[in-house]
């Protein structure tokens, strides 16, 4: 009879090597870059977290320096000494490699520049690869720490972390921008928002939280869209407006910076990122923000219902230069394209409970307060002409009674974007799914 040994120990960060000075470490990981010095070779290998530069002279395990090429994947052993030239203040002199593979062509894109040098069009075919990158696993590694963070935060708060279908039998949000798709016979639809199932929880749970697809069959081909997107949704009940919706995500913001921050400074450090600071976050309504367009830029806006992207930008700008924040609530919008589990506004029921949070000049974030009232939920159905026969599902937990809730979706990959400053949304989205893209 045989039994599992203890493994051996392996470093994996670079953080890892820094703390062993004056010791033997062994790791796996990637060649990412080999740089000849004539007598002997730096080898830079790729672990699972930074660039660890090793020195390889005169032969060992049977090769030399000529032996070893980028894209090898390697397991080395060797003894680490301070060399204040090093990028991170220390190197590793190799005693042992072993071959683990070997690639079987040259890798076509510059893993081993600094920047990649590509467009976004050349480098998105090639994500498997060009996501090796050290400046690419950065942008990666913070959208990971800001979805832990927001799950951290949450858990903190009381809610429950649930898992909601991604399969549906009707669109939350209406309209036609959803998928359709043949479900054994039957028309099913893919989930443009987990909301009716938050709702649902909200009711059984009281806190809800999930970190999940969203999907949007929206023809918009721009750099800030896309047809598949990593949603982050909350639902709390027995709230007393949406603004407690509102100060429980501006917590949540500010725990989420300090995260990125304590996690992810070389990262930060590397792309140059700077984060935002929150203290308190202004709010105006959807009125008030067309009369300052109006009387602070001289903008007159034509949209009655909503905020044009260029709108968005100004009421940014204003937020920052009157409040020094980068960050602007704008609430009370047009019910009439608010959806239709948006609770109107009982002083003036042409606005809705719901609000929009902008930040460097882009919403990312959508919410409000739900109608918990089941006459209420069914009339504003029948106001809007909408069949209330296929909500039968929905309005099950209105008229078996609700608590007063409401919630938001913010879109990780916007909020990702925002935040270090891409241009476009595609950067902050690992393998992109928009109009044109299905591979890879």
């Amino acid at each position: 009879m045989e039994f599992i040994s203890t493994p051996k120990q392996y470093i994996d960060a670079v953080e890892d090597a820094a703390a062993s000075v004056g010791k033997s470490v062994s790791f796996r990981g990637t060649v990412h870059r080999v740089r000849d010095m004539s007598d002997f070779a730096f080898v830079v290998v790729r672990v699972n977290r930074g660039l660890i530069q090793c020195m390889f002279s005169g032969e060992i395990d049977g090769m030399t320096k000529a032996d070893i090429r980028d894209g090898m994947v390697v397991e080395v052993s060797g003894n680490v000494r301070e060399e204040p030239r090093a990028e991170h203040g220390f190197e590793v002199v190799l005693t042992s490699v072993r071959i683990l593979s070997r690639p079987a062509e040259q890798i076509p894109v510059p893993l081993g520049k600094k920047y990649l040098g590509m467009t976004l069009d050349a480098e998105l075919p090639l994500r498997p690869i060009t996501l090796r990158h050290p400046r690419k696993q950065a942008i990666f590694r913070i959208q990971a720490a800001i979805a832990d963070g927001f799950a951290e935060y949450m858990i903190s708060q009381g809610f429950t972390h649930i898992h909601t279908p991604k399969i549906v039998s009707a669109g939350a949000e209406g309209g036609a921008n959803i998928f359709k798709l043949d479900y054994f016979g039957q028309q099913a639809y893919l989930a443009q928002s987990p909301q009716f199932y938050k709702q649902y929880t909200a009711g059984i749970f009281g806190r809800v939280f999930e970190i999940g697809n969203v999907y949007r069959a929206e023809r918009h081909n721009t750099s800030r869209h896309l047809n598949e997107y990593i949603g982050l949704d909350f639902e709390m009940a027995y709230i007393d407006s949406m603004y407690d919706v509102m100060e429980m995500e501006t917590g949540m913001l500010k725990y989420v910076i300090e995260y990125v921050q304590k996690h992810c400074k070389e990262e930060l450090e590397m792309l140059g990122s700077k984060l935002p600071v929150i203290d308190k976050i202004p709010t105006v309504t959807f009125t008030e923000a067309k009369e300052i367009m109006l009387e602070k830029f001289g903008h007159k806006s034509k949209n009655r219902y909503d905020l044009n992207p260029d709108e968005e930008v100004m009421m940014c700008q204003w937020a920052e230069e009157t409040y020094g924040s980068e960050f602007v609530f704008v609430t009370h919008f047009p019910s009439a394209k608010r959806p239709f589990y948006a609770m109107d506004d009982a002083e003036n029921p042409k606005f809705a409970l719901s609000f929009d949070l902008l930040f460097r000049g882009l919403e990312i974030t959508t919410g409000g307060q739900r109608i918990h009232d089941y006459h209420e939920q069914v009339k504003k159905l029948e106001d809007r002409k909408m069949d209330v026969s296929l909500f039968e599902s929905f309005l099950i937990m209105h008229k078996y009674g609700m608590p007063p809730h409401g919630g938001l979706g913010i879109g990780l990959e916007r909020l990702t974007m925002q935040l270090l400053g891409q241009k476009n949304i595609r950067e902050a989205s690992m393998f992109p799914r928009d109009m044109t893209r299905l591979e890879p």
